[in-house]
């Protein structure tokens, strides 16, 4: 059994799942957290009878800022950190409630800056670690299709290229996931193009792999890296009269 211990911050989601099943075939230590702590349970189960594997579980809420110190010192200090929760949202009905709105941006930015602001102190201390963020492709321009959960991934990955900036320094390691499309549960029903879109363990294999490497950033699948930068580099005023 390896001791190095990983932290997955949004277990529950098929990603969260894949990163768990991954990291325990590879033989590390687990903390699964997630808001509902009941459904993690038969996660934890079945990962302990396959792999023979160390799991806990506990509770986590993205946008309970002030509970977020005590739940690191509770679940202690993982030597990688997995923040992979997220909220797509309705982007229509966040355009007339902001109650949804609020939602988008407080769950994908400020709840994911607020917990890896505390893990990052505590990695500062040990002076070793690795932090992960999965951002996403729709932060790098914003459409009117997504631009409030667009514009809180934007901030997201700032914060990111912020933070490794800054951990650089303390030898604890920041790395930036843009998946793109994701087969999941959160896309169910969205006709998403099959070349384009990622399963959860393909992603999940690929955070691995970045993790030894210490890359900075990645996208799951490269052809998303020439789709982003041929979207970057329209000229704003025909952008402005596309339909994304």
């Amino acid at each position: 059994m390896n001791d190095k211990k990983v932290l997955i911050l949004g277990a529950t989601s098929d990603v969260g799942k894949a990163l768990a099943q991954v990291y325990t075939e590879q033989q590390f230590q687990l903390v699964l957290a997630a808001r509902n702590v009941k459904d993690l349970e038969p996660i934890k189960s079945d990962l302990e009878i396959r792999n023979e594997a160390k799991v806990e579980i506990a509770g986590f809420e993205a946008t309970d800022y002030i509970s977020h110190p005590d739940f690191i010192e509770k679940v202690g200090t993982p030597d990688i950190c997995i923040c992979v929760f997220g909220y797509l949202g309705d982007q229509t009905k966040a355009e007339n409630n902001w109650d949804e709105a609020k939602s988008i941006m407080a769950i994908n930015y400020i709840g994911a800056a607020s917990i890896l602001e505390v893990v990052a102190k505590k990695m500062i201390d040990k002076k070793s670690g690795t932090i992960v963020g999965i951002s996403s492709v729709a932060g790098e321009r914003g459409r009117q299709s997504n631009y409030f959960y667009g514009s809180s991934k934007a901030g997201f990955t700032a914060y990111l290229s912020g933070l490794r900036n800054r951990l650089f320094h303390k030898d604890v390691h920041v790395l930036t996931v843009k998946p793109g499309f994701i087969d999941t549960k959160m896309t169910a029903g969205m006709d998403l193009p099959k070349p384009l879109t990622a399963s959860p363990l393909q992603v999940a294999k690929a955070i691995a792999k970045a993790v030894r490497k210490k890359k900075n950033t990645i996208y799951v699948l490269s052809m998303w890296r020439l789709i982003m930068y041929i979207i970057k580099t329209i000229p704003e005023g025909i952008f402005k009269k596309l339909k994304l």
